[in-house]
């Protein structure tokens, strides 16, 4: 039994030295691991892809990218250093960037949550088409906006502050919204349609809200623009509608007119305003070129648009051959004072009557800075301005 009992002992001697020196090792293997590994490169490390997986949090806030991947240098023990870049020729402000990543142009296309981006659109619309709009209008607009089809992307400026209520239309929900209380369409224009925003669409039109189009087909009118090179055009209108000037007037002998005779004495030169060289702007349409020019003449501050009629000329050359009426896609101008409406009266005046002293004050401001700038330019050349 005293040999037994020894032979116990030095079985449970050396199982327990066997734990001892495996821990040691086991001590030592792990040290040196632990100074090896700052010197690995995690990218260089094969793991399973459902173990990568595992890494990443899924969820509303944290979408998973599938391109995405791990820096090369990722665990090196250092930050990459950014490339110091200059290139003057990018947009301003956009020096310090490569070119190859600088998106200089946006559109208006409209964009899904989920999937991949470059399958988002299945028809990119060429052209741009906007109504500035209150709510007592829907049935005109909705109207209006059937007479474009897909290749036309519709842009609703509210002026009303009521978007959620034009759902009722199936287009409205493909429609782009923009909704701020009692403003014009020249105040939306010069704020959201910079030129660099709407560069992808080859014409734009800028419409107001009371247009009747039953004459109107807007394929039509897009053939004859190009057809007969207009920059700066509008639908002819009905004679006995709302006419002001006799060169928007339809004639119907022609698809295209771009001169007229006015009364006398308001024409110094038949190429010049109101005889050619000129639109209205209720219902202008612009290339994109024409609207690059058009968009900076825009003034912050005078929303009305009077007076930029005449100044359109400035913004194609030569203006009386790029500048007309098409004659054969008219329209009828409704006359509905919508926006005087949205006026305030002051001393003792109805709220339409305020809005039309500030359309007229607007043109004479508008003239006046022009025929400023105009002279400060020739002056600094030492030129004499005509």
């Amino acid at each position: 039994m005293g040999t037994s009992h020894r032979s116990g002992v030095f079985k449970k001697s050396n199982g327990s030295a066997r734990l001892i020196i495996t821990t040691i090792l086991g001590i030592v293997f792990g040290y040196f691991i632990g100074v090896s590994f700052p010197f690995l490169s995690i990218a260089k490390i094969n793991f399973p892809s459902r173990l990568i997986a595992s890494f990443e949090v899924i969820g509303d806030n944290n979408p998973r990218s599938d391109a995405r991947s791990f820096p090369e240098n990722l665990g090196s023990g250092s930050t990459p250093l950014t490339p110091r870049i200059f290139v003057p020729t990018n947009p301003r402000g956009a020096e310090s960037l490569p070119p190859g990543i600088v998106v200089s142009e946006s559109d208006f296309y409209l964009r899904r949550l989920w999937g991949e981006p470059r399958e988002d659109l299945k028809r990119k619309p060429k052209y741009l088409v906007t109504f500035t709009v209150g709510l007592n209008q829907k049935n005109n607009i909705d109207a209006a906006v059937k007479k474009f089809s897909e290749d036309f992307q519709i842009m609703l400026f509210h002026y009303d502050g009521q978007t959620s209520e034009w759902d009722q239309f199936e287009w409205s929900k493909r429609a782009v919204h923009i909704s701020v209380r009692r403003q014009t369409k020249w105040w939306y224009a010069k704020r959201f349609l910079h030129p660099d925003v709407v560069a992808a669409y080859d014409y734009i039109f800028i419409w107001d809200e009371d247009l009747g189009v039953e004459h109107f087909n807007a394929e039509k009118y897009i053939q004859l623009v190009k057809k007969h090179g207009l920059e700066i055009s509008q639908p002819g209108l009905e004679p006995n509608n709302g006419l002001t000037w006799q060169m928007t007037k339809r004639r119907g002998d022609r698809e295209v007119h771009k001169e007229t005779e006015e009364k006398p004495g308001w024409c110094s030169d038949p190429h010049l305003p109101p005889c050619a060289a000129f639109v209205e702007i209720m219902a202008p349409v612009f290339s994109r070129e024409a609207w690059r020019c058009v968009w900076h003449m825009i003034q912050n501050d005078l929303v009305h648009g009077w007076g930029l009629d005449f100044a359109l000329r400035r913004c194609a050359e030569p203006a009386h051959e790029k500048i007309g009426v098409v004659d054969s896609q008219w329209i009828i101008h409704q006359v509905i004072p919508s926006l005087g409406s949205q006026g305030e009266g002051e001393n003792g005046k109805a709220p339409w009557q305020g809005v039309r002293e500030r359309c007229r004050r607007e043109w004479a401001l508008f003239q006046d800075r022009l025929t400023s700038a105009d002279k400060k330019y020739f002056d600094q050349l030492g030129k004499t301005l005509n």
